[in-house]
């Protein structure tokens, strides 16, 4: 099958300032816990000192809000958007944010939800960022196709969990990404394991980890392995994922570190 061709040069571009990196973070399949994973991947990075900003891209499934507490309404200035930012100053903007009610749902086709993402990629005023992560919905549809095609995505970071099936849809992630001539910084298995916490003994309630021989088999790096832990759920439900960060700070330092490593980092890339 012949590669889709990359038009860098006539993609969207941010009139606002630097953006040195787009990440866009994808799972193939619903359910694996993306979306806390690109909080988590957002505030860490805040956290070392880049500037951040999330572009929520599920415009139907939008949660990237919920799990930094942001609530409200976008404000614009002089005819752009200017982005919500959480507690400790990622930058955000999503579907959610333009909604009276947070429980309205967004029932559009793909053409409108693909000029949603294009608006909020060159009418925001973002700033100068180190990254903005795109925060995908599941799958290889309109919406990932949309942000390859018209956002200058620099790299692309793939979310799994350990089931076979799983491992069978993130493959077909990956090959998109390939035929899009878009880079793959990346494999984070999330819901690796659950480990006890009164005899630390690691249990993988989904099954055996793939997330090495995926990684292998497809060429790219694994970014790291996340267990199963309640009390992350409970933090994001309650609007608080920056403070799994300053609780635990060894929980994703892991991930961080081979994230900078592999996304080519050029600014400020201390581990």
């Amino acid at each position: 099958m012949a590669e889709f061709e990359n038009p860098f040069l006539i993609k969207s571009q941010n009139p606002f300032g630097r953006i040195d990196q787009v990440i866009a973070v994808m799972s193939g399949k619903g359910g694996v816990g993306k979306s806390s994973v690109t909080a988590l991947l957002a505030s860490a990075l805040k956290e070392r000192g880049f500037q951040v900003g999330i572009l929520d891209a599920d415009i139907t499934g939008p949660s990237i809000p919920k799990l930094f507490g942001v609530a409200g309404r976008l404000q614009t200035y002089d005819g752009h958007i200017i982005p919500a930012e959480s507690g400790h100053g990622v930058k955000m903007v999503s579907s959610n944010l333009l909604l009276e009610n947070e429980e309205d749902p967004v029932i559009w086709l793909g053409p409108l939800v693909g000029g949603m993402i294009k608006q909020f990629f060159e009418e925001v005023d973002w700033g100068d960022l180190d990254f903005l992560l795109v925060d995908l919905p599941p799958g290889t549809g309109d919406v990932p196709l949309s942000v390859m095609q018209t956002l200058p995505v620099t790299g692309l970071v793939m979310v799994s969990s350990p089931q076979k099936l799983v491992a069978m849809i993130v493959k077909k992630a990956i090959h998109m990404a390939e035929r899009m001539q878009i880079p793959v910084v990346g494999l984070i298995e999330n819901y690796s394991y659950f480990q006890c916490p009164d005899c630390r003994k690691r249990v993988e309630i989904f099954g055996a980890s793939r997330a090495q021989s995926i990684a292998a088999e497809v060429r790219i790096p694994l970014l790291g392995r996340l267990p199963i832990r309640p009390e992350l759920a409970e933090k994001g439900d309650a609007g608080q994922i920056e403070a799994v960060h300053r609780d635990e700070p060894e929980f994703f330092k892991e991930v961080t570190d081979n994230f900078l490593v592999h996304s080519n980092c050029k600014t400020n890339c201390q581990l």
